[in-house]
């Protein structure tokens, strides 16, 4: 193995678009990838000529003959989802081919890293069919930032990927699907340079250090982690390179 897993979306005759079935099947991938110690870099992309147009219509259409408790529950499992990619132990790189509609936007702010190409295109589009991108709001406000999220929530606009990377949804744009692969594999020899653990507890440090006051509490906190990663067996293992003149 690479240590990289690939979790690659697949079903391009419906553009991607992922219903309860699909929704399961990832939980149940990234249960086992985050088992897995022999994975280091988690890789989330897709087959075919967009990235994903979200949730499938038809599954929308059978929920609303169900009761709201019904609702409730099936809504849980995307929201199971969304917090279990975002809390990955492992960092993760989204690549986005093509158009990333509705849920499809979660899924790539829930990644550590999100690429782009030239004609990727992203639209929160809920409430065209009167609906409300509710569950995967806390990533995509915390990805593309709350005065953004007042638009482009409510008009529903397409909006390109340059204006993606200007918000912070994705952090770089590339030509093609050629150099998406190629930018992604230079992410991945990157990460794969790195101590696992001081990742994996970085993330979690990130995740902290964004919400909150800096109080003793938060202070203690940081004080606490970098002791232990300190005295860690990984510590000894990576060593910083030298700078270069």
């Amino acid at each position: 193995s690479d240590g990289v897993a690939r979790l690659i979306l697949n079903k391009p005759n419906v553009h991607n678009a992922f219903d309860d079935i699909l929704i399961t099947q990832i939980i149940e991938a990234l249960n086992s990838i985050e088992a897995n110690g022999d994975v280091r870099v988690v890789v989330l992309t897709s087959n075919g000529k967009h990235f994903s147009a979200g949730a499938d219509l038809n599954w929308m259409k059978r929920m609303a003959t169900l009761t709201e408790q019904q609702n409730r529950d099936d809504a849980q499992q995307l929201a199971q989802l969304m917090h279990k990619l975002n809390n990955l132990n492992k960092p993760t790189i989204a690549l986005v081919n093509g158009a990333a509609y509705g849920g499809a936007v979660g899924l790539v702010a829930c990644c550590d890293m999100a690429i782009a190409t030239q004609r990727s295109r992203f639209c929160l589009s809920e409430v065209k069919i009167g609906l409300s991108p509710a569950v995967i709001s806390p990533f995509v406000v915390s990805a593309m930032g709350e005065r953004a999220a007042r638009r482009y929530f409510l008009t529903a606009e397409v909006f390109d990927a340059s204006k993606a990377e200007n918000f912070g949804l994705v952090h770089e744009v590339v030509e093609d699907e050629m150099a998406l692969a190629e930018q992604g594999q230079y992410l991945i020899n990157a990460l794969l340079q790195n101590s696992p653990k001081a990742m994996g507890k970085t993330k979690q440090l990130i995740k902290e250090v964004s919400r909150g006051n800096i109080d003793q509490d938060m202070r203690d906190y940081t004080v606490n982690l970098i002791a232990a990663i300190r005295v860690s067996e990984d510590c000894l293992l990576y060593t910083s390179p030298s700078p270069r003149d």
